[in-house]
């Protein structure tokens, strides 16, 4: 087994992919150092001298530079590395170009749920969306009592989406719960919808109900509980007519392309940047040269790397828009007077 990896060749740095002891050999065709330092499994060491202020090259790509002196074979860590991480930056449009051709004509057949509206799904669930967190304990006991009564489920699965939200929020604040619970009942996996309400919160469900009159009333449904005399059965009643619409949905073929695939951070460590992402980053290369589509959140976790993606951007039209939401990001922290930082938690810096 490696016990370290150069991540590219113009790399200063090599990782370790185990605990590392002072005074080991670091050797390749390439480069031969001795560790100076104990050195973490998934943590940097020096390949040669690097000095104060020189950057840190990993992937190819400067990550930081140096806070002090750092000679070859010494553990790089936050003791003695900084973010390249500025303020608002003036960017230049300099694409990397694609060595991925179009090739929707390959794109692998699937077995997917392809909704009246023409939305790909692949799961076919049934949700209840509280309005308010005031429901939650009551959104659950309708759904226990429910699969109760369906031990043999023809959906794949029922669930509730508890949340805090909705009571006496205001403004902007209400305005984005209200879109993301909206959002949520027209998603495609959700091939039924129960919204649950209370009936004196501010996030009302008549508001709700306004901003999705397009979904299909046999599939999302309301429920306002103070408008009834036993709210958990009526809950139940709205959830059986909701069910047998649903159990009826039957898979059919499409293709890979057609799946929209969301990629989320988790807890990150040292091998994270080795493994997963590179893994996710060549499926999302893999998948958009058939046409299809990954989205990528987290605006702050691109801070520092921002430029590589960038370089990826297919127009100028689509590099000028990824520039403003980064500075626009770091407007919004400084109008907050919270720091503009790469965002990792203690954890992930530790990892």
């Amino acid at each position: 087994m490696k016990k370290f990896i150069q991540l590219h060749p113009t790399d200063n740095v090599v990782i370790a992919l185990v605990e590392l002891s002072a005074g080991q050999d670091i050797s390749d065709l390439q480069y031969s150092t001795t560790l100076n330092q104990d050195v973490e499994k998934g943590h940097k060491i020096a390949l040669s001298n690097i000095k104060k202020g020189e950057h840190i090259i990993k992937y190819g790509a400067p990550i930081g530079y140096a806070l002090a002196d750092i000679k070859a074979g010494d553990w790089v860590h936050t003791d003695n590395v900084k973010t390249n991480l500025h303020d608002e930056l003036i960017y230049r449009y300099e694409p990397e170009v694609s060595v991925l051709a179009k090739l929707e004509d390959s794109s692998p057949s699937v077995q997917i749920y392809r909704r009246d509206n023409g939305n790909i799904a692949i799961r076919n669930e049934l949700w209840v969306i509280p309005t308010v967190g005031c429901v939650n304990g009551m959104a659950k006991h309708m759904v226990d009592r429910f699969l109760k009564k369906h031990p043999d489920l023809e959906i794949d699965g029922v669930f509730v989406f508890p949340h805090q939200f909705g009571c006496s929020q205001l403004g902007d604040d209400l305005a984005t719960t209200k879109v993301l619970l909206q959002n949520m009942a027209r998603h495609p996996n959700a091939g039924g919808a129960l919204v649950v309400g209370l009936g004196c919160e501010n996030n009302q469900v008549s508001g709700v109900k306004l901003g999705i009159q397009d979904t299909d009333p046999e599939r999302v449904k309301f429920l306002i509980t103070q408008h009834v005399e036993d709210e958990v059965e009526a809950g139940i009643e709205l959830l059986e007519e909701i069910y047998a619409k649903m159990k009826h949905d039957k898979r059919v073929p499409g293709r890979l392309s057609e799946v929209k695939f969301g990629l989320e951070c988790g807890g990150s460590d040292g091998l994270s940047g080795i493994t997963a992402n590179p893994m996710l980053g060549m499926f999302s290369d893999y998948l958009i040269a058939r046409g299809g589509t990954t989205v990528l959140t987290e605006v702050p976790e691109m801070f520092g790397a921002e430029t590589i993606l960038m370089r990826r951007c297919k127009d100028e039209e689509t590099f000028n828009d990824l520039v403003e939401m980064v500075n626009g990001f770091k407007r919004y922290y400084k109008e907050h007077n919270q720091p503009i930082y790469e965002n990792p938690s203690p954890g992930n810096k530790k990892g």
